[in-house]
């Protein structure tokens, strides 16, 4: 396993982060216990998860699956998707923020967590509301770091600016969604994390198992996948255009004797400013296949042939960015 260090902060993680957002529903407790293990004895050293996963069970299996190694391990979770039916029930306001840290905290069995992310904007609370709540939990030493997670650009910088010049802890990672099928943080959010030392964890790194070549454009999603279960990630990548443009990558990885999930990941790895990719398993098979994309190393021509495929999905246009 490879290891990297969190933007310009001291903490490695390891490349692979395994994310559990399906632990204890889609992935029955046992299993997801099991693969954890299985990770952790790999070196993956960076586990994922939130507190609106499975209603609160996916920290649970998480908490119990680490408890006798967490001062081993990286533990990642989130708040602001909404866990109630209350008004105050999701956000980042300070109120549901101290409210909901107590709650993961309980769940994971722990008394710290190590990477706490805002998991969505909330366009109704200041960021500096935000921000100092997240500032107030690091003193108080129930949270390490503060992230920030589907954030642009420009609001990781306002961010990032308000917490220079009040003083107050900051961001060090965001998680945004980047593969070969969405490489739109490539114009503006990575560049500013190169440049102000931000680390950058991504999610959907297999397009929500698109990239892995199992899915038939022809038939219906396969029960039990991602695209079967859940309407957003068939509404994002189930479409002719990624569909005709799989076809050109799993031809670039047949060339190359490479599997599909390990070439897409590897492209991912490739980017030196991605700091992990988190991937999610619901069997040792898959587990093992997603680990082993740290050991590939793609040609100058695998990466060309990549770049290919993007220009015809987002061909270049003039922007005001020069």
């Amino acid at each position: 396993m490879q290891y990297k260090n969190l933007g310009k902060t001291g903490l490695k993680v390891s490349r692979i982060c395994l994310g559990t957002m399906t632990y204890g529903d889609q992935v029955e407790e046992k299993t997801a216990i099991s693969l954890i293990d299985k990770a952790y004895d790999s070196g993956v050293n960076f586990f994922d998860t939130a507190n609106a996963y499975v209603q609160g069970k996916s920290e649970e299996v998480v908490g119990k699956a680490l408890h006798n190694k967490r001062q081993n391990i990286v533990l990642a979770t989130k708040v602001s998707i909404p866990v109630g039916k209350g008004v105050n029930d999701r956000g980042l306001s300070r109120y549901h923020i101290l409210r909901e840290v107590e709650n993961s905290l309980r769940r994971l069995n722990t008394e710290c967590i190590d990477i706490y992310y805002a998991h969505m904007p909330d366009h109704e609370t200041p960021l500096e509301e935000t921000i100092r709540a997240m500032d107030d939990l690091m003193r108080s030493g129930k949270v390490r770091y503060a992230a920030c997670s589907n954030f642009q650009a420009w609001r990781l910088c306002k961010s990032l600016w308000i917490s220079d010049v009040r003083n107050l802890a900051r961001f060090d990672c965001v998680q945004p969604p980047y593969n070969l099928l969405t490489r739109d943080v490539e114009s503006e959010l990575l560049p500013l994390c190169a440049s102000e030392g931000v680390g950058v964890c991504v999610f959907n790194p297999l397009a929500a198992g698109l990239l892995t070549g199992k899915h038939d454009p022809n038939k219906p999603p396969a029960k039990g996948t991602r695209f079967d279960l859940a309407k957003g990630y068939y509404q994002r990548y189930w479409n002719d255009l990624n569909f005709k443009a799989r076809s050109s990558l799993m031809q670039t990885a047949k060339e190359h004797d490479r599997s599909m999930a390990q070439f897409s990941l590897a492209w991912i790895l490739n980017n030196t400013t991605v700091t992990s990719a988190i991937c999610s398993a619901t069997s040792m098979k898959q587990l093992e296949e997603n680990l082993g994309a740290t050991e590939v190393t793609l040609t100058p021509e695998e990466l060309a042939a990549c770049d290919e495929v993007w220009l015809q999905l987002r061909p270049p246009r003039f922007s005001y960015g020069r």
